[in-house]
């Protein structure tokens, strides 16, 4: 995070300042993340010890691939809610979605059949390729109908960065941008850490995320922290203040 002047750096040891992570994938076998409740559990207990006292899950809405519909999310959502507190583990469990811009995406929106995060903040994502025609309309269109639009890990739309003043229009629009802490640690390449660090350095970043998957995500988080590789002072953020439910 070479931003950051070196007097002021101050190793962090985990990510308890945090409070909560906004992204991740832990209701077992509805998407691409944890394949089961055991798994899930190992993923729980794994952020719990990371530092984050609050887990808010988000599977993946991708109708060609993850056709999860909001029944689905809560009556998941419920049963690792459950699961959890059986198994004694101190965090706190609450579950959103994360929402694919397609074409699908506008049917959703205009039935208003969304899973939100608190206060109608409402997790986002797009095309690693291309953005989608319909990108400044959805956002348009949430912002009227009163939900907050996140942009899950905008660093990795590296087609975002390429055109000029991209990322300030979705911003100037009231779009919120969500980055993953794996990309400051080079997890998705050079390309994309280069690009977080610099909407990090624009102060363009509002949120932080695991974007947890898999145990090796819990296992690289760790490896970094234990090797100082984060460090404070942080921009501002507002992960504490999706706590509340």
């Amino acid at each position: 995070m070479f931003f950051f002047k070196r007097k002021s750096r101050q190793t962090i040891t985990d990510f308890s300042f945090l409070h909560t992570d906004i992204h991740s994938h832990l209701i077992p076998g509805i998407d691409d993340g944890a394949r089961d409740m055991e798994t899930a559990l190992e993923l729980v207990r794994g952020l719990r010890a990371l530092g984050f006292k609050r887990l808010i899950t988000t599977p993946h809405v991708l109708p060609e691939f993850y056709p999860n519909t909001k029944e689905i999310i809560v009556e998941g959502g419920q049963r690792l809610q459950e699961a959890v507190k059986m198994a004694g583990i101190e965090v706190e469990i609450g579950y959103a979605a994360e929402y694919f811009f397609d074409e699908k995406f506008g049917t959703l929106l205009e039935k208003d059949e969304l899973l939100t995060l608190p206060k109608k903040h409402l997790l986002v994502e797009m095309s690693f390729f291309a953005a989608p025609p319909e990108l400044e309309e959805y956002i348009f269109h949430l912002k009227i109908k009163g939900y907050q639009p996140i942009l899950a890990h905008p660093e990795r739309y590296l087609y975002l960065a390429k055109i000029a003043g991209k990322y300030e229009r979705l911003r100037d629009m009231g779009c919120l941008f969500q980055l993953n802490l794996l990309s400051l640690i080079g997890y998705y390449g050079k390309p994309v850490q280069s690009n977080a660090e610099l909407l990090l350095k624009n102060g363009w970043v509002e949120f932080f995320g695991t974007d947890c998957h898999h145990s090796q995500h819990i296992r690289l988080l760790e490896s970094a922290l234990a090797k100082g590789r984060f460090a404070l002072p942080w921009p501002a953020v507002q992960n504490s203040a999706l706590a509340e439910s």
